[in-house]
């Protein structure tokens, strides 16, 4: 059986390229004071970026990300789960969902855009969304922060470290992804170790998923108004 389901990565990139216009595009989605509101109305975010510094948004129906002139680099995706996405999860169980979920939709996009690509580590963490993948790959060539990096010419070629958090609420699949900046902007003075590096990740995207608010959906049952 053939699954269809939209092309994850092409769409984070569609809404990475909109962020490198010099004027800001007209969100899809909408804000209101610090708060970003999905078109879907399924989720909200507090917003962590500044326009003062250099703070940008830009969406599509699907994707948002948020950049600024410093390190920041955050992307949330949401997609609703059609009825073969739905079986998938009900039949494997969450914990190979996501696993299947990331390596056929995500992690394998990456390695067609990104030779080299490939999966430092994955985890999952039980208690956390009713059961959430996370997930650090490494992207040849892929970093959003790759024009800000000095390169010589006898520089190693720049990996981007990413942490992606990946979870089902709702009848959605939230993928949740930052870039480790540190490692594309410090080059020869960065030292981090691989524990240092996914402490961080995990970190900043937990705090990404701690400034999100999601819509309370209605029981199937309820009555329609």
């Amino acid at each position: 059986m053939r699954l269809r389901f939209p092309k994850i990565l092409l769409l984070i990139l569609v809404a990475i390229t909109l962020t490198a216009q010099e004027k800001s595009p007209e969100l899809a989605g909408r804000t209101e004071g610090n708060q970003y509101l999905s078109p879907t109305d399924i989720f909200s975010v507090r917003v962590s970026v500044l326009r003062e510094l250099g703070g940008r948004i830009s969406d599509t129906g699907n994707v948002v990300t948020f950049t600024d002139a410093f390190n920041t680099h955050e992307t949330i995706a949401c997609f609703k789960m059609d009825t073969s996405q739905r079986w998938e999860d009900e039949t494997r169980g969450r914990k190979d969902y996501l696993g299947w979920f990331f390596s056929n939709f995500i992690q394998s996009d990456f390695e067609q855009r990104f030779p080299g690509a490939r999966i430092e580590s994955a985890s999952f963490i039980s208690n956390l969304q009713s059961g959430a993948l996370l997930v650090f790959n490494l992207l040849p060539g892929g970093s959003m922060f790759a024009a800000r990096a000095t390169v010589f010419a006898d520089s190693p070629p720049l990996v981007a470290k990413r942490g992606n958090l990946v979870f089902v609420r709702d009848g959605y699949v939230f993928i949740l992804s930052i870039e480790l900046a540190e490692k594309v902007l410090e080059r020869t003075a960065y030292d981090k170790t691989i524990t240092e590096e996914d402490t961080l990740l995990r970190d900043r995207l937990l705090h990404l998923l701690d400034r999100m608010t999601f819509a309370v959906q209605a029981p199937a049952d309820a009555p329609s108004r």
